[in-house]
């Protein structure tokens, strides 16, 4: 009898666990954003003045979904919306002062939670790991792309 595949319900569990232990660990900070949320502001750590659309492509997250986060995030004093100068049909995102306090203590509890993801892990076996989770990844919007 062939094994069954529990990959997809181990990463459910994974990302249940994950996601308890770093809201206690950015409450313990005094941090008052989410991940979801955090997934939001990272991308805007990379690139700042972003289109939503674009926000959407690094997040995969969907747009109605996206943008009802930005609301609150708006309201929270984490971002701000304002119209490009270039296009002025296009509403950028832009960080704030807030954000930028926030930043490095926020990167600090996710490090800390990465630490204890690879606890007993080698580095070659990280790098092998996150290579099979972005194959995955990809599988699954090379899917989600050809499904619409």
């Amino acid at each position: 009898m062939k094994q069954q595949r529990q990959s997809g319900f181990l990463m459910a569990k994974i990302r249940q666990v994950s996601e308890r232990i770093f809201l206690r660990k950015l409450k313990d900070y005094g941090i008052e954003i989410n991940p979801a949320q955090g997934r939001i502001m990272f991308a805007l750590w990379q690139k700042d003045g972003v289109a939503i659309n674009e926000l959407v492509q690094k997040t995969k997250l969907e747009k109605s979904t996206l943008t009802s986060m930005l609301d609150r995030l708006e309201v929270m004093g984490y971002v701000r919306r304002q119209r490009s100068r270039k296009d002025r049909r296009k509403i950028l995102i832009y960080r704030t002062k807030k954000d930028k306090a926030m930043e490095g203590k926020y990167v600090e509890v996710s490090q800390e939670l990465t630490k204890l993801f690879y606890k007993g892990f080698s580095e070659s076996q990280i790098d092998h790991f996150e290579k099979d989770l972005q194959r995955i990844l990809d599988n699954l919007v090379d899917f989600e792309t050809n499904e619409n």
